[in-house]
């Protein structure tokens, strides 16, 4: 259930070796997804701009993940499909689940991300058009990717939210949650579909440092909470509420699957 904490030598040249591959492998397709994504952003607008990233997001990571010896299995899509707007709640233990999430989340859908991977020079590019931007340390700017969130929901889009609001790089099997998801949720009368990531954080260890060890990845969509009838004083509730069924959920599947 844990992450890896020491890596024996012979694992880090043997995967640090394969960093490089894969490395050359994702600049290589970034590179075709970037000018898609550049066409669709001077020639739709929203929310059909977003739809059209994402086709190109989706023929990416169908292309890159495989060939990267990373194959995925999603479970409980059908959850989604033609329903919503959802806000989506994951847990994050790597950076490998920025590039999972948005494409294999059914329908059009935006994420809540970090701002700082917006100046990284192309993949910013890719980044900032599929997500709400937000500085955590700017109580304004938190304020307004809120209510960037609230008009992603109004126009019909799932909104992802990684609800830790870091990568969690304990042995626990989830950090704490913030409020943010789960105010949204109730603010908005969108229900909350949970979304338990596996097996991500043995490709890219936390602190790793250049390291890509090729393993599946796992997706399951857990059926959504309602949240009718909730009010902003039970944010506590429905954020415990949903904590408890993400963390049991992951147990359990790992315990079955040992």
């Amino acid at each position: 259930m844990g992450i890896p904490r020491a890596i024996p030598l012979w694992q880090r040249i043997l995967f640090g070796l394969c960093a490089g591959y894969v490395a050359l492998l994702f600049v290589i397709t970034m590179l075709l997804t970037a000018l898609y994504v550049a066409f669709c952003h001077w020639f739709f607008r929203e929310p059909r701009r977003t739809a059209m990233v994402l086709k190109g997001y989706r023929v990416w990571m169908h292309v890159f993940l495989p060939l990267a010896g990373c194959p995925f299995r999603i479970r409980g899509k059908e959850r989604l499909k033609g329903r919503g707007p959802f806000v989506v709640v994951a847990n994050h233990r790597s950076f490998m689940d920025i590039l999972v999430m948005t494409p294999f989340v059914p329908g059009v859908n935006k994420t809540l991300a970090k701002k700082e991977f917006a100046s990284i020079p192309i993949f910013g590019l890719i980044y900032r058009a599929g997500s709400v931007l937000v500085d955590r340390k700017n109580p304004a700017s938190r304020a307004q990717s809120y209510e960037a969130m609230k008009e992603v929901l109004r126009q019909g889009m799932h909104m992802i939210i990684y609800p830790e609001g870091t990568r969690n790089t304990t042995t626990e099997p989830l950090r704490a949650f913030q409020d943010g998801a789960f105010a949204l949720a109730i603010d908005m009368q969108c229900p909350i579909v949970p979304a338990v990531l596996f097996h991500t954080e043995k490709i890219l260890p936390p602190d790793a440092g250049f390291y890509f060890r090729p393993h599946r990845i796992e997706l399951h969509f857990l059926p959504p909470v309602p949240v009718q009838g909730y009010n902003r004083h039970q944010v506590e509730q429905l954020k415990q509420q949903v904590f408890s069924l993400m963390q049991q959920y992951y147990v359990q599947y790992l315990q079955q699957r040992h």
